[in-house]
This record gives structure tokens, C-alpha cells and sequence, in this order.
């Protein structure tokens, strides 16, 4: 790692020997500038951003001192060592109270000089390993906190940002807008069943980083999230007063995406584009709409689907993908009743439709056959031998009336999984849905274990021997790491993000989040966000 350093001296024969004769190649230094006083070596400063300052004290215009007592006014993070006669030196001495971090006598020795300098070298590059290995821990935890933010939103697990607290003067996240694209393998049903799970698992991670790395080098800021397994959903930040992309743009980022992975991974995708800028409440409706034109679109290639927000023939179908929706939350919670009522429906909407267009309604019924497979598949809830004789039944499938039998097939095999063996993960998997979705709410062990049909007691046992810590234990730690997220990528006050997370009193939300952080919420807000401002500092 070479550095630069500044030398300040008014002597100019000193100058130029400290430059002749130290061996600062050898030590990979590199003599940026020099200056004959405290003035001009304070525009070397902010010209060169050296890294080493070797400096006299006795200076015309701006001595040493006075310089050093400026330095300490600026960004400069510069080591100094000061050069100083001997009838200074007790003055030299004195100065270590302004950072200085060693002194040398003149007439110097250029050994021991050399000396100083070369472990005063080691010093600032181990310091700034250090610090560059904590920017990029920081980078990526703020990443992961910027990713599961938006995760949450997408998938509506609860307001993060609830609509109460979102006023006329909007800032930090409330600023962003979004244009999304969602990333499906195409022909999935036939690419999961000839592939191993092992390759499997290796497309869902190749795809991601390929679309990750693509719009990467595009230079924009956005997030690509796995909603499923072989899907992705895609979200380029834009910001208020962008307007909407033009359809040419979409498509021709969507074909760029899909010409990367075709070509580092070999696998087709399919892509949808959102035309319009989304802000973060719209992003649910989007996503799932989105969703479903990918699915149900007629083309049968790789071409992009186009989707408008608010389509006409969206809002007729949307009491059908209601009760998809809740069909898929009632198996997660093994309501046999909730379950039966929404096939029901399903059955008479699918009918109806079927008497207008019975292509269409064939190909929303495989769609429902296809989704609840992968809805389920998150679960484990299927075993392989089950799923194979599913993806058989669907080949055979050339009616609604079939695939509508498919669909029971799931539903019932699911069901009698879960209320099985498997009983106990499902209900844990279903309760840290909920929580999740009422984060934001005072929310407790009673309210929960109702809404999974157990005793608080039951739920309580289940809820420590799968996660290992206590309700209140796991609540509390999901709501600090809400605020965490919060206090350093929205501009939002202490006390409204205390309340986004379901706190009523900000004194107790403190204290909570201290004895978790060693920090309080204000406190760990301002060091985030000096690390982050240090690091686009030096980025610059």
C-alpha cells in the first residue's frame, strides 16, 4: 500500500535532503509535496490528502504549532512528526497534545529518521486494513438491513414505515422510488423436475450474483431479492420527481439481464417489467401483480411482460387472487376450515370464468397449481415422491376440472403433513410469519398463540424448543434490528421509529435498546452513520 507525504520546512536545503536521502521507495513513500510553512502546507492539504506530515516548528507566516492547531480543524487524518532544534525541544514535547505522533532533534539523524518513518508507515497501514476491513462489514451489514427492509415490504410482512408517520415533507426512504422487475426461470415446472436439488441450489445462487454483478456495472443502486426459489424480484432505486420509465428502458435492462445469465449460467429467464416509480407502500400490490402477469402472460418464450399498475382486467380478478392468498395463509397455519372455504371459492370463480374463456381459466388454474407447489415447497411440507406424482398429475391435466384436483391433491397431502410430524414447524414457521407482520404493533404470547388455534402455554414450549429463546426474548430482538435499520438508512426521529417498532414510551425503548447494542438508539445512529460519511469521504 503506497503512501504520500507532505514535508514542510522554510529551509529549502532541508527540504531537499529529506527528500534525497531517506530511502522512501524503499519504504513504498512516495514525496507528494512540499511547503516552506504552516500556510502553504495547509493547501498541500486539501490538494494532496497526504498520509504522513513531516513538519518544522520554527516557520515564518504560520509556524508549526499554529499549524498543527488548523490541521486539527480539518478531515486530514495525516500522521505528524515534527521536526525540531534543540532549544525547541521541550516546546516539541508539548506539542504531543495536538496529535503529534513522534518528534525528531535537528541536525538529524537520517537512520534513525528513517527508522520513525518506516514503523510510523506500518502503523498506518495496519490501521488502515482495519479500518477499510470495518467499512466493508459495515457496507455489507447495511446491505442485508437495506435488503431485508425491502424483503419485508415486498412480501408484506407488516408496515415498517407505517402510513401514519409518513408526512408532507418526506425523507430518507420515504424519497425513494423504485422500478421493478421480476426474474423467473423460464419453463420452470420442466427445469425443476431435470434437475438435481444440488444444481438447483447452485442456479438460485449463480442467477442472483449475475444479476447482482450486471446491474452493478450499471452503476445504479438496487436490491435483487429472492421471493422463491428460481424468482427474484429486482428493485432499482430511482428518486421523487423521476419519471416513469419508458417501456424502451425496461426492456432493454430486462434483455440485458437475461442476456447475462444466459450466458453465465446457461438458464432462461423470464422477465416482467413494472412501468411506473414505485414508492414503498405500492411495492406488495406491485410485486404481486407482477407476479401473476409473468405467470399467466400468453407469451410462451422469454419475452418480456410488460405491467401496468392498475390494469382493468387486474382489478376483475382480484377476488380470485384474494382467495389464493388466503388459501396459501390457511395452510400455513393448518385452518382446515379457512382452507375448505377458500377451495370453494376458487372452484366457483375458476367455473365462471371458464364460461367466458376456457383457455384463460386453464391457464389461471395451472398457474394456482404451480404457485401453491412452490408456496409449499418453502414449507417442506411435500416429499419428493409426492411432489414427482403432482408434476405427473399436471402433465395428465388437460382440464380446469383436472388441474382443480391437483389442486385438492396439494392442498389435502400438505395438510395431513403438517398436521403430522410436521405440525410443530408449521406452527412455528406460521407464528414468526405473524410476528413479523406486527412488529410494529404491541403484539404478545396470547394474541399470537389465538391466531394459531393453541393454548399460550403449548405455544410457548413449541416457541423455545425451535428457536431456543423465549417469545419475548425473539420479539424484542426483531424490533431493535427493525430500529438498527431504520436509525441509519431513514432520517426519521428516535421516537417515531420507537413507535414504528411497537414501542409506546421512547424512555423504555432506550433502555431496551442499549442493553441489547451497548449503545443508545441516538449513539449508534451518529457512529453508523460517521463510518458511512467517512467511507464516501475517502471514495470521492
Amino acid at each position: 500500500m503506497r503512501l504520500k507525504a507532505l514535508l514542510v520546512d522554510d529551509e529549502a536545503k532541508i527540504l531537499e535532503n529529506l527528500r534525497q536521502v531517506l530511502p522512501w521507495r524503499e519504504m513504498d513513500i512516495e514525496v507528494a509535496g512540499t511547503a516552506g510553512n504552516g500556510l502553504q502546507a495547509l493547501e498541500q492539504v486539501k490538494l494532496l490528502h497526504p498520509d504522513l506530515i513531516l513538519c518544522d516548528i520554527r516557520m515564518p507566516v504560520m509556524d508549526g504549532i499554529a499549524f498543527l492547531e488548523a490541521l486539527a480543524g480539518t478531515d486530514c487524518r495525516a500522521e505528524v512528526v515534527m521536526l525540531t532544534g534543540y532549544q525547541d525541544f521541550e516546546y516539541a514535547r508539548s506539542v504531543i497534545r495536538l496529535g503529534v505522533k513522534d518528534y525528531i532533534l535537528k541536525p538529524f539523524d537520517y537512520d534513525e529518521l528513517t527508522r520513525v518513518i518506516g514503523k510510523l508507515a506500518d502503523s498506518i497501514r495496519r490501521d488502515r486494513m482495519e479500518r477499510t476491513s470495518e467499512e466493508q462489514m459495515f457496507g455489507q451489514a447495511m446491505e442485508l438491513a437495506y435488503e431485508k427492509l425491502l424483503y419485508d415490504m415486498i412480501m408484506d410482512y407488516g408496515a415498517v414505515i407505517p402510513h401514519d408517520m409518513v408526512g408532507d415533507d418526506l425523507e430518507g426512504l420515504e424519497r425513494v422510488r423504485y422500478f421493478m422487475l421480476l426474474a423467473d426461470i423460464h419453463e420452470y415446472a420442466r427445469q425443476y423436475r431435470l434437475a438435481s436439488e444440488q444444481n438447483r441450489k447452485l442456479w438460485n445462487f449463480a442467477i442472483r450474483n449475475v444479476l447482482k454483478d450486471t446491474l452493478a456495472m450499471k452503476g445504479c443502486r438496487h436490491a435483487v431479492l429472492q421471493t422463491r426459489e428460481g424468482e427474484w424480484c429486482i428493485l432499482v432505486e430511482r428518486r421523487l420527481g423521476d419519471g416513469e420509465i419508458s417501456e424502451a428502458e425496461g426492456r432493454r435492462l430486462a434483455e440485458e439481464l437475461q442476456e447475462s445469465v444466459r450466458t453465465h449460467v446457461k438458464i432462461e429467464l423470464a422477465f416482467g417489467i413494472c412501468l411506473a416509480t414505485l414508492g414503498m407502500e405500492e411495492l406488495p400490490r406491485a410485486f404481486r401483480s407482477l407476479q401473476r402477469s409473468v405467470h399467466l402472460a400468453e407469451e410462451q418464450d422469454c419475452s418480456v411482460v410488460v405491467y401496468r399498475l392498475g390494469e382493468g382486467s387486474e382489478t376483475r380478478r382480484s377476488a380470485l387472487w384474494e382467495n389464493i392468498a388466503e388459501l396459501v395463509s390457511a395452510l400455513k397455519i393448518c385452518d382446515r376450515v379457512q382452507v375448505r372455504e377458500k377451495l370453494v371459492c376458487v372452484n366457483q370463480q375458476l367455473g365462471a370464468l371458464s364460461g367466458q374463456s376456457l383457455a384463460h381459466a386453464e391457464k389461471l388454474a395451472y398457474f394456482i397449481v404451480l404457485h401453491l407447489l412452490r408456496e409449499m415447497r418453502g414449507l417442506d411440507v411435500l416429499s419428493a415422491s409426492q411432489e414427482h406424482e403432482i408434476w405427473t398429475l399436471m402433465e395428465q391435466a388437460d382440464r380446469v376440472k383436472d388441474l382443480l384436483e391437483v389442486v385438492e391433491r396439494i392442498v389435502d397431502e400438505s395438510l395431513s403433513t403438517a398436521m403430522s410430524k410436521k405440525s410443530g414447524d408449521m406452527l412455528m414457521h406460521a407464528a414468526k410469519d405473524y410476528i413479523h407482520r406486527n412488529l410494529s404493533r404491541d403484539i404478545g404470547v396470547d394474541e399470537v398463540a389465538g391466531a394459531l388455534g393453541i393454548s399460550s402455554s403449548y405455544f410457548s414450549l413449541l416457541f423455545k424448543q425451535r428457536y431456543g429463546v423465549t417469545f419475548v426474548e425473539y420479539v424484542t430482538t426483531e424490533r431493535v434490528e427493525m430500529a438498527k435499520s431504520l436509525l441509519v438508512l431513514t432520517d426519521k426521529s428516535v421516537t417515531e421509529i420507537c413507535r414504528a417498532v411497537g414501542y409506546s414510551e421512547r424512555r423504555y425503548f432506550n433502555k431496551v435498546f442499549q442493553k441489547l447494542t451497548g449503545e443508545l438508539p441516538s449513539e449508534y445512529r451518529e457512529a453508523r452513520k460517521a463510518v458511512g460519511q467517512e467511507s464516501s469521504s475517502r471514495n470521492m
